[in-house]
């Protein structure tokens, strides 16, 4: 832990960042073994993430971004609220604007192409605000943001890289069963979290370089993650077992929780 919290902001956010798109590449590699994957352990999983990233969101990135606004003289909500929201609303209208493309790609159903890289676009809209959420936790540390500790920044992380290995599985795993060879479907399932490094540097760098305009990236992160957490990984976590996923983001959320408060 010491030689990690010693290394420059930028690389600990690409060392993270590229962690959890290792996991994604793991995820992808299922379709190697698998044709599918088992649904009461994918719940699990799932439920697990959306705890984790719940509380990171709240510890790690909102709790910060309040703490900060009052000690730069603004108003200690105005700040966070505005950009949570923005953070919520740039989910909701990527999915929107992708759901408005694949209805208007009719021709989508004959062409596998097409629609592999509309699912693979899907994926990576939502890995940009998580990897810039990696960089903007590790920026805010390096900051001397109050509030920001390194194991909540490492735990935000690791909560990522979890959800990402259902993701990478839920890309490569259709793909095969339309056709695709293993090791393209391989390649284009870990191919959906290559931009989460990219997206966590340029959020280290946003952080480090405009510090005033740290609380609405910081509360930007968070309510892009919380609207993850609702709109995809819960929802899909409690499509077969309810009481897994419930278990599942308990866990999450008080592992977090302890990890943060306790070592933090």
């Amino acid at each position: 832990m010491n030689w990690f919290g010693d290394l420059n902001p930028i690389l600990q956010a690409l060392i993270a960042s590229t962690f959890t798109w290792g996991i994604t590449l793991l995820g992808a590699l299922m379709v190697c073994f698998f044709k599918e994957v088992n649904k009461k352990a994918l719940n699990t999983i799932l439920g697990f993430s959306a705890g984790v990233m719940i509380a990171a969101s709240f510890w790690s990135l909102l709790l910060p971004s309040i703490e900060l606004s009052e000690e730069l003289g603004y108003i200690a909500w105005g700040l966070p609220a505005l950009g949570f929201i923005l953070g919520g609303l740039f989910v909701l209208l990527s999915d929107k604007f992708l759901d408005k493309t694949l209805s208007d790609k009719n021709s989508i159903k004959k062409d596998s192409l097409k629609r592999s890289i509309l699912l693979v676009s899907a994926i990576t809209l939502h890995n940009i605000p998580e990897g810039m959420s990696i960089g903007v936790a590790f920026g805010g540390i390096s900051s001397g943001v109050s509030g920001m500790t390194l194991i909540g920044a490492i735990m935000l992380a690791i909560g990522i890289g979890i959800q990402n290995f259902p993701e990478g599985a839920a890309v490569s795993l259709p793909l095969r069963k339309e056709g695709f060879s293993r090791k393209k479907s391989f390649f284009i399932g870990q191919a959906s979290a290559l931009v989460e490094p990219i997206s966590a540097v340029i959020g280290v760098i946003l952080v480090l370089a405009v510090r005033s305009i740290l609380p609405i990236l910081l509360s930007f992160a968070a309510g892009a993650m919380i609207t993850v957490a609702a709109r995809e990984l819960l929802p899909e976590s409690i499509s077969e077992n309810k009481n897994l996923s419930t278990l599942g983001l308990i866990s999450g959320f008080v592992l977090m929780m302890v990890l943060d408060v306790a070592l933090g």
